[in-house]
C-alpha cells in the first residue's frame, strides 16, 4: 500500500477520493490548499474559503485520516496572479485554472507531498491515466475523463511525465452520479454540496475590481466594425481558404479608424476580451454587439454585431515554440504526421478536428472548418483519440 496525500478542496469529489483511497488500504492524508486571502474582491457567498477547509476537514475527521491547511497564498500570488495580471496588461486572456494544476497543485503542492513522504498526489478531477512503455521506458498518457459532461483534462493539459508519474485521479472512470452515490453511501457530510465555481482554489471573484488592483483605468475608443467592411470581408476569404489564422497584428493593421466608427468610450481595453458581450453597456444595435478584437497599444476595443460577425471567425491558431508543450515528448513526429486530431481552446468546448504543423516560429493548428472566439492567453490541447498529446497558450 502507499502513501498518498489528496487534494482536498471540500467538495464532494476529492472527499470521495480519499474515502476510496482509504478503503483500499492507503496511507491517506489530506491538505487543503489555501490559495487567496484578499476578500476585497471574492464573492463571499459563492465559495468561502473558511467554508471549504471545514468540510475537508469534517471529511477528514468522518473517514480517520490526518488533515492539514497549506498556506500557499504567497506563491499562488507569484505563480498566477502575476501572470494573470501580466497578461491582460499584454492584451491577452490568461486561464488560471490550467496554470494552477501545473504550478500549484502538481509543483509546490506536489513538493510538500513528497516532504510527508508521499508515493502520490491525488485530486478529484475527472480525467485518467494510462501507462505504456516505450523501448524499456514507462511513458505516462494524460486520457479524457469517462464522464464526457464533467471531463477536466483540458486542465491538466500542460502536466508533464514528471508530474504525471506521481499523480492519481481515482474517479476518473466514474459518472458524477455515482460519486455523489458513493459520498452519500459513505456518510460525507458534503454528498449534496454543489460544485464549486471561479478561480482554482479562490472560487468567484469581481473581475473588475480584481485586475484593477494593479491594472490602471484609461478611457479610449469602442470601434464598431461593419459586417461587411473590406477589412472583415477580406478575412472571410481568408478563413474559407483555409489560411485566416489568428494573427493581432494582422487584425490590428486591418482594423484601421477609417474601418468603423467611433461609437462610445471604454475604461481599458485589457479590461475586455475576444467574443465577450456582457459588461459593454452599449445599446441601441439591432444585434448584441462583441467584442471582436483588443488593442492594448492603441487602447482600442473594435466591436461588432452578432455572434456570427466574421471578425470572430478563425480558421485556426498559432502556438508560439516557447510556449508549446508535449504532454509525451516521444510522441511529436507521428502526431505531427496524424491526420484524426482533434482539439479545444476552450472548457467544455466540443472537439474540433484539426491539423498540427510546425513552422517557422511555432506551432500553427488548423480547424477542419471555421470556428470562433479564438482568444489570445488561452490554452489549446490538442487530442488524439481520448489522449492529450501537445497543448500551448495561443499567441
Amino acid at each position: 500500500m502507499a502513501r498518498i496525500v489528496v487534494g482536498m478542496s471540500g467538495g464532494v469529489d476529492s472527499s470521495v477520493v480519499a474515502l476510496l483511497l482509504k478503503e483500499q488500504g492507503h496511507d491517506v492524508i489530506g491538505l487543503f490548499m489555501r490559495n487567496w486571502n484578499d476578500a476585497s474582491v471574492t464573492l463571499e457567498d459563492e465559495c468561502p474559503w473558511i467554508d471549504d477547509s471545514r468540510d475537508a476537514m469534517l471529511v477528514a475527521e468522518h473517514l480517520g485520516i490526518p488533515f492539514q491547511v497549506l498556506d500557499l497564498s504567497e506563491l499562488y500570488k507569484e505563480r498566477i496572479v502575476d501572470y494573470m495580471f501580466a497578461e491582460y496588461g499584454r492584451g491577452r486572456t490568461p486561464n488560471p485554472d490550467v496554470l494552477c494544476n501545473r504550478e500549484i497543485k502538481f509543483d509546490v503542492f506536489l513538493d510538500e507531498a513528497l516532504k510527508l513522504g508521499a508515493d502520490f498526489v491525488a485530486t478529484g478531477h475527472y480525467v485518467r491515466k494510462e501507462s505504456v512503455e516505450l523501448n524499456g521506458v514507462t511513458e505516462y498518457r494524460l486520457m479524457s475523463g469517462r464522464d464526457a459532461n464533467k471531463d477536466q483534462s483540458y486542465f491538466l493539459c500542460q502536466l508533464n511525465q514528471f508530474q504525471l508519474s506521481k499523480a492519481l485521479f481515482p474517479i476518473g472512470d466514474l459518472e458524477k452520479s455515482e460519486v455523489r452515490r458513493l459520498a452519500e453511501a459513505g456518510g460525507l457530510v458534503n454528498a449534496a454540496k454543489k460544485d464549486s465555481q471561479g478561480l482554482c482554489f479562490i472560487g468567484h471573484v469581481r473581475l473588475p475590481d480584481f485586475l484593477q488592483q494593479q491594472l490602471s483605468v484609461k478611457e479610449g475608443d469602442v470601434i464598431e466594425i461593419d459586417r461587411d467592411s473590406e477589412a472583415v470581408m477580406a478575412h472571410k476569404e481568408r478563413v474559407l481558404r483555409g489560411d485566416g489564422i489568428d494573427d493581432p497584428a494582422v487584425w490590428h493593421a486591418q482594423f484601421q479608424r477609417g474601418d468603423g466608427k467611433v461609437i462610445a468610450k471604454h475604461n481599458g481595453a485589457h479590461f475586455y476580451t475576444r467574443g465577450q458581450r456582457r459588461g459593454l453597456q452599449i445599446g441601441g444595435k439591432p444585434l448584441p454587439l462583441f467584442v471582436l478584437q483588443t488593442d492594448v497599444e492603441e487602447n482600442v476595443i473594435y466591436v461588432g454585431q452578432g455572434e456570427n460577425h466574421w471578425g470572430l471567425i478563425s480558421s485556426g491558431l498559432f502556438v508560439r515554440h516557447d510556449e508549446a508543450h508535449w504532454v509525451r515528448p516521444s510522441l511529436k513526429e507521428t502526431v505531427l504526421d496524424a491526420s484524426d486530431l482533434a482539439c479545444r481552446f476552450r472548457y467544455r468546448q466540443a472537439l474540433v478536428g484539426c491539423k498540427l504543423l510546425e513552422i517557422e516560429g511555432g506551432f500553427q493548428v488548423v480547424f477542419s472548418a471555421p470556428d470562433k472566439a479564438v482568444t489570445a492567453g488561452q490554452f489549446v490541447a490538442i487530442y488524439w483519440n481520448d489522449e492529450i498529446v501537445f497543448s500551448g497558450a495561443i499567441a
